[in-house]
């Protein structure tokens, strides 16, 4: 069965480039960005703040993994259950930041929830992590380790929303195993008995 794929990465990362024009020529980021003092009076932050990023490096890195992993991850699953993913896992990302982080703004923990369902969905697709070709969990996994090791160091990275991400993208993929693992075993149809073994068969055991 074909699979939907509507480009749903590369038009959000669009979006996302619209968008910071927008914050470079009018004051917006304030009024958009997701506070943790602040959500839940104005809770469609929770949104809006994943489109937002504070610097052109900030923006480029993030659209680069968005386009390269959200198009792979749309590919296998469908533009339906990719932008399920995406907004599931960014919406539990920031919502998860809140309790380390005053305020955030990009669409790190989004992208993450997408790492997370590729490597619960496709494990051993190689991809280049740091330079190195590895399978995308372990390449996840190496990811992950640096995200908690950052939590302990101070910076304006927000490593603890990234996980928070990383675990709701591969938690709802959990439920999905089964339809779009890698290396899905193709039952054979069942054969039909040819009419003289089941005559044979009815001679020997129905008499």
């Amino acid at each position: 069965m074909m699979r939907r794929f509507d480009w749903w990465a590369v038009k959000i990362a669009a979006v996302c480039v619209i968008v910071f024009f927008l914050q470079n020529t009018y004051d917006i980021t304030g009024d958009f960005a997701l506070r943790a003092d602040y959500w839940m009076i104005k809770p469609w932050t929770l949104v809006t703040s994943m489109f937002l990023h504070g610097s052109f490096q900030h923006l480029f890195y993030n659209m680069f993994a968005l386009v390269m992993f959200g198009s792979m991850l749309e590919k296998t699953i469908g533009s339906r259950k990719f932008l399920l993913i995406y907004f599931v896992s960014g919406i539990i990302a920031g919502l998860g930041g809140t309790f380390f982080y005053e305020s955030a703004i990009g669409a790190s923990g989004a992208i993450y929830g997408a790492l997370g369902s590729l490597a619960v969905l496709r494990p051993k697709m190689v991809v280049y992590a740091m330079g190195v070709p590895m399978p995308m969990i372990v390449a996840v996994f190496m990811w992950a380790l640096m995200d908690f090791i950052g939590m302990f160091a101070p910076g304006q990275i927000a490593y603890a929303a990234h996980l928070c991400g990383l675990a709701a993208g591969a938690i709802i993929s959990l439920s999905w195993i089964y339809e779009f693992r890698e290396n899905r075993i193709k039952r054979k149809p069942l054969e039909k008995l040819p009419e003289e073994e089941v005559r044979a068969w009815e001679d020997a055991w129905l008499r």
